[in-house]
């Protein structure tokens, strides 16, 4: 939050480009739309996923981390190729870290209320790494003397999550 609102206010109103607005009614069927096509898109990975996860013989867990895991993140990583590309680095972090908190604390603390949710054992390397990424992207913010993300760890975050992929596929 700190980031966020220190960006907002260093930015000047000259900074913004042009946003097309949407009557409020185009806006609402807009949403809906994309409510319904996020509800069934969702569902059928979901759905496919545990096929697929039976079907092969690993892990749900496994499936979840790896396939359901891409696939809900691509329209992230477009958002964020996207604004990377035009120079809008600010939404670019904003995004994935306002995801990852997102996720954690609204979608699992929800998700919860509806249902309580079992943490096996294993799952306690993937909180951990996802701990040590936390505290990769901390030391590359802040410790860095530019407050970027350069190519060295991005390049490290790639490593990092391929080193990952490859523990929890031989872990199955």
């Amino acid at each position: 939050m700190y980031y966020t609102f220190s960006i907002a206010r260093n930015q000047s109103s000259d900074d913004q480009e042009d946003i097309e607005l949407f009557s409020t009614t185009k806006s609402i069927i807009l949403a809906i739309i994309g409510m319904v096509g996020l509800f069934f898109g969702g569902k059928i990975l979901v759905d496919n996923a545990v096929s697929l996860a039976t079907q092969l013989g690993v892990s749900e867990v496994l499936i979840g981390v790896t396939i359901v895991a891409i696939g809900t993140s691509l329209p992230e990583l477009v958002t964020t190729a996207i604004a990377a590309m035009k120079k809008q680095t600010d939404i670019a972090v904003g995004n994935v870290v306002g995801s990852c908190i997102f996720n954690i604390f609204w979608i699992l603390g929800l998700t919860s209320l509806i249902k309580p949710i079992p943490v096996q054992d294993a799952i306690n390397f993937d909180i951990l790494v996802s701990l040590f990424a936390t505290v990769l992207l901390f030391i590359a913010i802040f410790v860095n003397k530019k407050h970027a993300i350069a190519k060295l760890e991005g390049s490290t975050f790639l490593v990092v999550y391929f080193i990952y992929m490859a523990t929890i596929i031989i872990r199955g």
